[in-house]
């Protein structure tokens, strides 16, 4: 923008003018991502509709062979489903049994990597930060994904309050579970149920901002084993999420099978339908 140019480069400290610039082209870089992500979905969207790629080329003024370039190029729109630009993992921090630290359970560590190398991939910025001990987290931050649940968060206790079909709530054993308030179920880890299964539950959902001026992302499994298969489900099945829900807030609960000695997710399925909270 020339305006923008124009006015940082009248900055006359070479210090703020160092910041001003590389800020500046921080968010250009993330701009021209998601437009080249707006545009590839444009075109895909286009083309499932049953224009060829030289009939959107000759409408948009463009060669038939470089709209086919667009739509196989840049990053993918599927990516929107984390965030736009920047996103920001949040992992809980617990208190050590031993010394009473703070630490980050290796799961959530395991986690919140390999969901920033699946953001990596789509073009996205990350940058990471921790619940603290007591829970206490702003939730109004743009591109925010919180790996937490709401017993280390009473934060996160309301925010999951506020959906409409997916419930948290405890066993008379005192054990967390998850409740499909439109079917009654009642979800439960093998861990609790007396089942001994290796077999986890988790949820998985985008959620209001308590300011009421966006929503963000938020994910955990009962257990560790939980969280680790949300995000093996999202690397393998991103794209069918995305084209369920797009960017609207919804809910649902994920089952997880698991190696009893690596916590490792060996399959994950939805346990209830994939609830868009518009519909619910």
């Amino acid at each position: 923008m020339p305006g923008e140019y124009e006015r940082i480069a009248r900055i006359t400290d070479p210090y703020e003018l160092l910041r001003a610039a590389t800020g500046r082209l921080a968010e250009a870089q993330q701009e021209v991502t998601e437009l080249a992500r707006l545009r590839r979905r444009l075109i895909q969207d286009l083309h499932a509709q049953g224009m060829s790629y030289g009939q959107i080329g000759e409408a948009a003024g463009l060669s038939r062979g470089r709209i086919h370039q667009i739509r196989h190029t840049g990053p993918a729109p599927e990516g929107a489903f984390l965030g736009t630009g920047a996103i920001t993992i949040a992992t809980p921090l617990k208190r050590e049994e031993r010394g009473g630290r703070p630490v980050v359970a290796v799961e959530d560590v395991a986690a919140a990597g390999r969901l920033e190398a699946l953001a990596r991939t789509f073009g996205l910025d990350v940058s990471t930060e921790h619940v603290p001990l007591g829970g206490e987290i702003d939730l109004n931050q743009p591109g925010l994904v919180v790996i937490c649940g709401p017993r280390l968060s009473a934060v996160m206790g309301r925010a999951y309050d506020a959906d409409p079909v997916i419930r948290w709530e405890q066993t008379e054993a005192g054990a967390w579970a998850l409740r499909d308030v439109r079917s009654g179920e009642l979800f439960v880890s093998g861990m609790d149920d007396g089942s001994g299964r290796t077999r986890d539950v988790a949820y998985l959902g985008r959620l209001p901002r308590p300011d009421g001026n966006g929503t963000f992302l938020a994910f955990t499994g009962v257990h560790p084993p939980g969280t680790l298969g949300v995000v093996a489900l999202l690397s393998s099945d991103i794209g069918t999420l995305w084209g369920q829900v797009g960017t609207e807030p919804f809910s649902v609960v994920v089952g997880v099978e698991y190696d009893a000695d690596t916590s490792e997710a060996r399959r994950t399925e939805l346990l209830t339908p994939l609830y868009r909270h518009d519909q619910a």
